[in-house]
C-alpha cells in the first residue's frame, strides 16, 4: 500500500498518461452535473466559475458557452492544452482561464474571488480524508459570500467500494484508479458552516458508478 504523497505522485503520472493516451476521453458534451449546476449557478446571479479538476474541459466548454468566465485548474498539464485547443476551436477562449493545479496545496486565486465552484468527481480521487477537508476550506475562502459549491462524489454504495486495492481511509485502487468513497458522515462535516442545500445520488457510466451531487452555499 502506498503512503499518501507516493500514492498522489502515482495517480497524477496515471492521468497525464491516461490523457496523453485518450485525448478527450470524456467526450465533447457536457456531464448531467455541469447543465444542474449551470442552472443553480445562474439562479444564484454567478458570473464566474472555478471548476476544479477540469481535466479536458467538457464541462468548462459548456460553462463558457453558458455565458460564464471559467477558471479551469487540473494537475495534468496534457488534458488542460487538450482544453485551450477545444475552447479556440469553439470561439470561447476569451471567457476561459486554466492553471495547472494539485488541489492539495492552496488554490492560487484570492479570497471571495468567484461566485461559484464546481467539482466533478474531484473530492473522491486519491485525496485523504484531512485533504479533502483543507480543500474545502480553500473553496470557502475563495467564494464570495453567498456562493455556491456543487460536487459528486462515488459514495459507500458503490459496487467498486471495498473491493481492489485497498489504501486506507476508504480510498480503494481499481485498473488504475484510486477513489476515496464518501459516506453520510463525511458529507455532513464537509458542510459545517454552509448550507447544505441538496445530497442527490444519481448513476452514471459502467457498472453503474453510484454517486452523489451536494450543493451547498456560503451565508452572506
Amino acid at each position: 500500500m502506498a503512503d499518501e504523497q507516493e500514492l498522489a505522485e502515482i495517480q497524477q503520472r496515471h492521468w497525464q498518461d491516461t490523457y496523453t493516451a485518450h485525448p478527450g476521453m470524456y467526450g465533447e458534451q457536457p456531464s448531467a452535473p455541469a447543465v444542474h449546476a449551470a442552472s443553480m449557478f445562474r439562479a444564484a446571479g454567478a458570473l464566474d466559475v472555478l471548476e476544479l479538476g477540469a481535466g479536458h474541459g467538457r464541462d468548462v466548454l459548456y460553462f463558457a458557452r453558458e455565458s460564464f468566465m471559467v477558471r479551469a485548474a487540473d494537475f495534468s498539464a496534457t488534458a488542460l492544452e487538450q482544453l485551450q485547443q477545444a475552447a479556440r476551436v469553439q470561439g470561447v477562449d476569451g471567457r476561459v482561464a486554466t492553471v495547472v493545479h494539485d488541489v492539495r496545496d492552496p488554490l492560487p486565486l484570492p479570497d471571495a474571488s468567484v461566485d461559484a465552484v464546481f467539482a466533478h468527481m474531484l473530492l473522491c480521487m486519491a485525496l485523504s480524508t484531512k485533504e479533502i477537508h483543507a480543500l474545502v476550506g480553500e473553496v470557502r475562502r475563495v467564494l464570495r459570500p453567498g456562493g455556491t459549491f456543487v460536487y459528486t462524489v462515488r459514495h459507500t454504495g458503490d459496487a467498486h467500494y471495498g473491493t481492489g486495492t485497498a489504501h486506507g481511509d476508504d480510498i480503494f485502487e481499481h485498473g488504475g484508479f484510486a477513489v476515496h468513497f464518501f459516506d453520510r458522515g463525511l458529507v455532513r462535516a464537509l458542510a459545517d458552516g454552509w448550507s447544505l442545500n441538496e445530497v442527490h445520488p444519481f448513476e452514471e457510466g459502467d457498472l453503474p458508478r453510484r454517486l452523489w451531487r451536494v450543493t451547498q452555499t456560503l451565508p452572506r
